[in-house]
């Protein structure tokens, strides 16, 4: 059975605060990801590093030895036929592009109240209209119920 490499984990200096003194609580934590730099070090771009499982913070520029010796670990693992880690490349979320127009209404209540609260559904008024319509035979609407009532005396 193969096994899985386990995802190395990255260590940044904790910044020093003044709230701390000048000096920090902790020497190390855990990062978010690897540096550019320290992946540039191994000979990989960033697209093979996350296609390795590997996590890459874009805004880190501080490159730690002890950084670049785990993710050695890592890639000798794996090339020793350990399999590596699920693929960390970032989700690509798709949205139609936003019509010109004067009034979007884009305020959160706006959307909510036109119906255009999901992704999906943004900017679709055919989902607008065939609610509408729904609501309208059920005589949910005002617009619906004006003539069915008897007129006040």
């Amino acid at each position: 059975m193969i096994q899985v490499a386990e995802r190395p984990v990255p260590i940044v200096k904790v910044p020093k605060l003044i709230k701390y003194g000048g000096v920090p609580p902790r020497e190390y934590k855990v990062g978010k990801g690897f540096s550019i730099g320290e992946i540039k070090a191994l000979g990989l771009s960033i697209r093979e590093a996350r296609l390795l499982g590997i996590y890459v913070d874009e805004r880190r520029r501080s490159v730690h030895e002890e950084n670049i010796k785990r993710l050695r670990e890592y890639l000798r693992r794996v090339l020793e036929g350990a399999k590596p880690a699920e693929p960390t490349l970032p989700k690509v979320e798709k949205l139609k592009p936003q019509r010109r127009r004067v009034f979007r209404g884009l305020t959160p209540a706006g959307r909510r109240m036109r119906g255009l609260v999901t992704t999906r559904l943004k900017e679709t008024h055919r989902y607008k209209w065939k609610r509408k319509q729904k609501e309208r035979l059920l005589r949910k609407r005002h617009e619906a119920s004006r003539g069915a009532r008897p007129p006040f005396f």
